[in-house]
């Protein structure tokens, strides 16, 4: 077990992310759950990072969160995944279980046991819609009942608890949601689908049918549209793009140490890669800035009384996760022509097999085509801002 010394909440996150880059190979190669880097997480508290600091947690902010998802990210894509996948869930408690006393207690459970959480929010006949379901909540005097036919729960065998969207009741249209939080005594999972992935293969997020039973008190008291619209799928933009920034990062660094070493074979001269690495560095950059601007818009939007909900402000989400997620790839592929054949091959200190495989799960991680398709209607009714000041 690490000690870990009273330090920065990111000299803590290093310290976990290297240990996930020690096991990233063997995580990758055997498609098996991160537990390594799972202890070294929950070891420097950095489950409860964004909790409160009155029920316990560290209260820190989006973008350090975001900065974590990112070291993590350089060092472990799938590690770096569950983290924020977890924090997507925990922003919901946060944002939206304060003032409830069931909640609440919650919370500070996550923040003083490091409880991991997952998510089930994709259903079997809905297409990946999260904005729809078929399972519904059965309330009966103070309990309900859950049966869900989830294609995906994340790294749900690993997980504490997890966060479940279904419909407000059985009469209830398909989009009026709810979410509920289910404890690992509240439910039962049966295996339906594996997870043999091309990429991001220590997620283990495979499908269940999911069997619940729980207390009405842990059904978060706003509906699903509420959540979706305020606070969840803004994170997940915002936290995927800032791991998938991460990845890209990795596989530009492997890039200019492969130019490096390159020059040192011929000095005087420039090695033919080097325009590429330039080039590189530039897309590199043009995403990092992307994910900046979203992660303080966010912030900014935070503070007004509607800013979250206008529809300028739900195409800028759009536009980073779709554009972050296309030009990570476009980073990628410039790597491998920089490092060549030493890139391309699996036992190499160049390798990119890893980075590419899992990049290339960002654009149908809620598809792109349906982000831009929502995107397309609300552009029709909004006038552009093409201001540079703020």
């Amino acid at each position: 077990m690490m000690t870990y010394q009273p330090s920065t909440l990111m000299d803590r996150a290093a310290q976990a992310a290297a240990i996930a880059a020690r096991h990233a190979d063997s995580v990758d190669r055997d498609g098996r759950f991160p537990h390594e880097a799972r202890k070294a997480l929950a070891e420097a508290r950095l489950f409860g990072a964004m909790i409160p600091t009155q029920f316990g947690g560290d209260g820190a902010t989006i973008e350090e969160i975001a900065e974590i998802c990112r070291m993590l990210a350089e060092s472990c894509a799938s590690t770096g995944m569950i983290y924020a996948m977890h924090q997507i869930k925990a922003s919901s408690l946060i944002e939206h279980g304060a003032g409830a006393p069931w909640h609440e207690t919650f919370m500070r459970r996550v923040a003083a046991e490091q409880l991991l959480l997952g998510s089930a929010t994709t259903e079997g006949g809905i297409g990946g819609d999260l904005r729809n379901s078929i399972c519904a909540v059965e309330v009966a005097g103070d309990r309900f009942r859950l049966e869900k036919n989830a294609t995906v729960i994340s790294y749900g065998d690993d997980c504490d608890a997890i966060l479940v969207t279904a419909r407000r009741a059985p009469d209830a249209a398909s989009s009026d949601q709810v979410m509920v939080v289910l404890r690992k005594q509240d439910y039962t999972l049966t295996k339906t689908t594996g997870w043999n992935t091309l990429g991001m293969r220590g997620t283990c997020s495979d499908g269940y049918v999911l069997k619940a039973e729980a207390g009405v008190e842990q059904i978060l008291p706003v509906p699903f549209a509420e959540i979706a619209a305020q606070s969840m799928l803004a994170m997940a933009h915002l936290l995927w793009s800032s791991l998938w920034y991460g990845i890209a990062a990795s596989a530009v660094g492997k890039a200019q140490a492969f130019v490096r070493a390159e020059a040192r074979k011929m000095p005087g001269k420039t090695p033919p890669g080097a325009i590429r690495l330039a080039e590189a560095t530039t897309k590199l950059q043009l995403m990092r800035s992307l994910v900046v601007d979203g992660l303080r818009r966010y912030e900014a939007a935070k503070t007004g009384s509607d800013d979250l909900g206008s529809i300028a402000f739900v195409v800028a989400m759009n536009n980073v996760k779709v554009g972050a997620s296309q030009t990570m790839i476009e980073v990628i592929n410039l790597a491998f022509m920089i490092c060549g054949i030493w890139g391309y091959k699996n036992d190499t200190q160049y390798t990119l097999g890893r980075e590419l495989r899992d990049a290339m799960s960002a654009p149908i991680m809620i598809n792109n085509d349906r982000i831009l398709g929502n995107s397309s209607t609300l552009l029709v009714a909004h006038r552009l801002d093409q201001r540079l000041s703020v």
